[in-house]
């Protein structure tokens, strides 16, 4: 037999070695990491880091979540707070934006420096806190193919029978196509916190009442306005101003807002982080949708004729004269109302309110930037914006991942509350650091006694200091389940999620689960009987910063 013969037989045994996990229904690993968010993504390196094998089941082809989708004007805080895997992260952002082929579209020289309670570029610290979509995905990959990360995209959790569970512990999830995946423990990684509802454990939708955590911030928050993100003047919001008989303008509700303090299971708005671009060589006309009705905007019409001009104070800077514009003022971006039902909706019926939202957001754009009704002033300066022609290249230039800023919240050993956010009392076993306000944005929109249309919701508390997240946050009840962590829904109520929900967390958070995780396995017993001790000194020796005398710079 010739030894060219020989060798061409070897390549197709290889070749056929590899195309074997491809053709796999079961698969099995020490962790099961279900969502490819950046949480997700931090976990799974940790994990691999530490010498355990693991697979990410990710719905979501691209990977980084929000990161990568859109929120690259980072909700920093307090900098010094965000250590590991997190502060690695944004070191690369750094690292990227070094080299002069990363700045296409602008000199770097021009861009600036401002960043979100920090500045952008932060030279002394090799941390660069605001991106590009793309660079932020980028990373993500590079993060997965340098540990060699297994990711299986697209691969959805039978939410209604793919969790086996047996003496409190989850042996196996099953995706939509069939797959199974056996795992010691698993990690849900997800914004909607789906895993975890499936297999049983606890969790809270809407606001709580004041009462139940006894907290200020919570529930109804009629007339109180701590952001600009309301009605400064009155405005009807019926279609015949002050004619109550004529039926209310869209996107208003008819259901009163209810008693101040009151819990309910409405839910912050979400949107989609657009990027957008100034350059005339990298800019997408604001496409006009199928169904656009521009009347639906008419509430947006009569804010301009009360002479608000603030129509451009979100469009914050990114690299490449582009932005992450987020929502700003009384009828923006938040498609406020139109989500209350998305935590516990069927994947075909989140599909659909996602599609709703696009429509909703992309008729605002083009609503902006054509409508008479629009001030002249305001068109003129939306002229000289459009899509980013080199983000989101797959999808219309648009965001692949909508803000999902609160779905289910786990109520787990622990739950953050205001208190602890706010430092008025002491965090246990602490996993990891936030600083944020208490940030929710509206809720809903409804008419006043006196007549005229209001938001409510919209909440901005500022803590004093960094606060300690407690490692009960992202573990359920031991009788609910024994090897599950949550590092994203974790168990907090309402008021203390719209500050734990930033993205640096969520990777610290995500670092600090793998670990937990890689524990429990080595010593073969609950996440819940993990040794505080062992998992604090590992996570210092990782970087991670648990409490304010571990500031870094």
């Amino acid at each position: 037999m010739s030894k060219s013969f020989n060798f061409l037989i070897a390549i197709l045994l290889i070749a056929c070695l590899g195309c074997k996990p491809e053709n796999k229904s079961d698969f099995e690993a020490d962790i099961i990491i279900y969502g490819g968010t950046s949480a997700g993504i931090t976990a799974a390196v940790q994990a691999k880091k530490m010498g355990k094998s693991l697979i990410v089941v990710s719905p979501d082809i691209h990977l980084g979540g929000l990161s990568s989708g859109g929120l690259g004007f980072t909700d920093t805080g307090d900098k010094s707070v965000i250590g590991g895997l997190a502060r690695e992260f944004y070191h690369r952002v750094y690292m990227h934006y070094q080299n002069d082929s990363a700045w296409k579209w602008q000199k770097r020289e021009e861009y600036g420096n401002k960043g979100q309670g920090t500045p952008a570029i932060d030279g002394g610290a090799r941390t660069m806190w605001i991106f590009e979509p793309h660079v932020a995905e980028m990373i993500f990959e590079d993060f997965v193919r340098e540990n060699e990360i297994q990711v299986l995209r697209d691969e959805w959790l039978d939410r209604e029978s793919g969790v086996q569970k047996e003496k409190g512990k989850i042996i196996s999830l099953k995706t939509l196509s069939g797959k199974t995946f056996k795992g010691k423990v698993f990690i849900d990684a997800t914004y909607e916190g789906d895993l975890l509802a499936s297999a049983g454990v606890s969790y809270h939708v809407g606001r709580e009442s004041n009462a139940t955590y006894n907290e200020t911030w919570n529930g109804v928050q009629v007339g109180v306005f701590q952001h600009r993100h309301y009605f400064l003047q009155p405005v009807s919001p019926y279609i015949i101003p002050g004619d109550s008989t004529s039926g209310l303008l869209p996107e208003i509700s008819d259901l009163p807002p209810g008693k101040n303090g009151e819990g309910d299971q409405r839910l912050q708005a979400y949107n989609f982080r657009m990027a957008l671009s100034q350059h005339p060589d990298n800019r997408v006309p604001f496409p006009k949708p199928e169904n656009y009705d521009p009347n639906r905007y008419e509430l947006l019409a009569r804010v301009f004729a009360t002479g608000w001009n603030e129509t451009f104070d979100k469009f914050d800077d990114i690299p490449n004269l582009k932005t992450d514009t987020n929502n700003h003022g009384p009828f923006s971006t938040d498609y406020i109302g139109k989500n209350y039902a998305y935590p516990e909706a069927s994947y075909e019926e989140r599909k659909t309110m996602i599609r709703e939202h696009e429509d909703y957001q992309k008729g605002l754009m083009y609503f902006l930037a054509n409508d008479p009704r629009v001030p002249d002033s305001v068109q003129a300066e939306m002229s000289k914006w459009g899509l980013a022609k080199d983000e989101f290249t797959d999808n219309g230039n648009w965001p692949h991942q909508i803000y999902v800023r609160e779905a289910r919240r786990m109520i787990g050993d622990y739950v953050m509350t205001e208190h602890e956010v706010l430092g008025k009392r002491e965090v246990p076993q602490s996993i990891g650091m936030g600083s944020y306000s208490l940030d929710s944005h509206n809720v809903q929109r409804f008419v006043t006694e006196e007549g005229y249309v209001q938001n409510e919701g919209d909440i901005g508390v500022h803590p004093e200091n960094p606060y300690s997240i407690s490692y009960g946050t992202i573990v359920p009840k031991k009788q609910e389940c024994e090897n599950l962590l949550v590092p994203v829904c974790v168990s907090s109520s309402h008021t203390a999620f719209g500050s734990i929900r930033m993205e640096p967390v969520f990777m610290i958070l995500g670092q600090s689960a793998a670990t937990a995780a890689v524990m429990a396995i080595d010593e073969n017993i609950a996440v819940q009987e993990v040794e505080y001790s062992k998992l604090n000194k590992k996570l210092k020796a990782d970087g991670q910063v648990m409490v304010l005398a571990e500031r870094l710079r």
